[in-house]
């Protein structure tokens, strides 16, 4: 299957005001973590589509779930390791919800009802974004605000995306009793710790 072939029927999935999410970005002068990706970078499951671009918000319902679907999303099953390079220069933040918002449901029943499958949507290797990214505009061009799957990397943990031109930065609040700056060696060791038994080495 390479795409919804109509309009999409989906389940929905509402995030509730003062949920927290998790956000893991590049630490670059201006941005923080609720800034949205205007289109920039390479392609993602469900980024980027439309002409101009649609921006993003991408984010994890925990701070495993983000650290899985970013830093460890290319590390082989069997282990591996992250160089300074991959997580020096990289954050983490914590968003709270301001609003309700009400996203296709990519995850459970919800693939019957759209008459797919995980296997077509959400656990399909990068070499297939092309196909899963119509998923995403099918679900906007339905008029819902986001998306809501099961993580791939994190098969527990919940990871989101949402649509710039449907929500904005004011529906996430940047939480500042929380943050993570990996290039600082608390953050580091805490990083260490979390891939360890995971067979992820973090290298200084």
């Amino acid at each position: 299957m390479t795409g919804p072939s109509g309009p999409l029927t989906a389940d929905t999935y509402t995030l509730e005001t003062g949920t927290h999410l998790y956000r893991l970005f590049t630490n670059t002068p201006g941005r923080h973590a609720g800034t949205f990706n205007p289109g920039l970078g390479a392609p993602t499951r469900f980024a980027f589509f439309g002409d101009p671009a649609v921006p993003v918000l991408h984010a994890g319902e925990s701070e495993i779930a983000e650290i899985s679907e970013t830093l460890l999303h290319e590390t082989p099953v069997g282990g591996g390791a992250l160089l300074p390079g991959d997580y020096v220069n990289k954050v983490m933040g914590r968003l709270v919800l301001q609003r309700p918002l009400r996203l296709a449901s990519f995850m459970g029943t919800g693939f019957r009802v759209m008459g797919a499958s995980a296997e077509d949507i959400t656990r399909t290797p990068a070499s297939r974004y092309a196909e899963t990214v119509r998923w995403a505009e099918a679900a906007h061009d339905a008029g819902l605000e986001g998306i809501a799957w099961m993580s791939r990397q994190c098969d527990t943990e919940k990871a989101y995306v949402f649509f710039g031109d449907r929500a904005n930065e004011d529906d996430f609040e940047v939480d500042p009793a929380y943050g993570r700056a990996f290039a600082l060696p608390n953050d580091a060791d805490w990083l260490t710790r979390l891939c360890s038994p995971l067979r992820i080495e973090v290298r200084r």
